[in-house]
């Protein structure tokens, strides 16, 4: 029989646990695409989780950048600060695209094609929403709901 802590013990870092998530979202949205979308191409599925992975790893970084553009944003005092602050995010947002596009060309070849530029933003706003949909869905239920939410659920703890 297995204590509580033991079971602690072999629990995921949230961190790590949300990029799994992130993943398996991405997989099942790229492939949407790839079924919907003609221009949108994945040879296997194998590819189509290899390229999840890469995706995530790639949007980390740009949303990472974007956070610390916006910042610089907020923090100019000055209008040629925003003004240049704003520029740099205009590039950040639309260089993204490209980054996605070339690194995916650089990983994979023919054998996995996002399209073009419309495509893959289409594609990103929806990875991006629709992580953040599972995120929230799988938050835990604010405290004020107490027990009876967990009822309601099904979960006896």
């Amino acid at each position: 029989m297995t204590s509580s802590a033991e079971v602690a013990a072999y629990r995921l870092e949230p961190r790590v646990a949300a990029a799994v998530v992130d993943v398996f979202v991405y997989v099942v949205v790229l492939n949407l695409f790839v079924e919907y979308l003609p221009r949108v191409i994945s040879e296997t599925f194998t590819l189509s989780l290899l390229t999840a992975v890469l995706l995530k790893g790639v949007l980390e970084v740009v949303v990472a950048a974007k956070n610390r553009v916006r910042a610089r944003f907020r923090a100019a005092s000055r209008p040629v600060g925003k003004v240049v602050a704003a520029v740099t995010l205009w590039v950040v947002l639309i260089g993204s695209k490209f980054l996605v596009l070339e690194a995916v060309d650089l990983v994979f070849g023919s054998k996995v094609s996002l399209g073009g530029f419309l495509s893959v933003t289409l594609l990103i706003i929806c990875l991006l929403l629709s992580r953040a949909a599972v995120r929230r869905l799988l938050q835990a239920p604010p405290a004020h709901l107490g027990a009876g939410a967990a009822s309601r659920t099904g979960d006896p703890s």
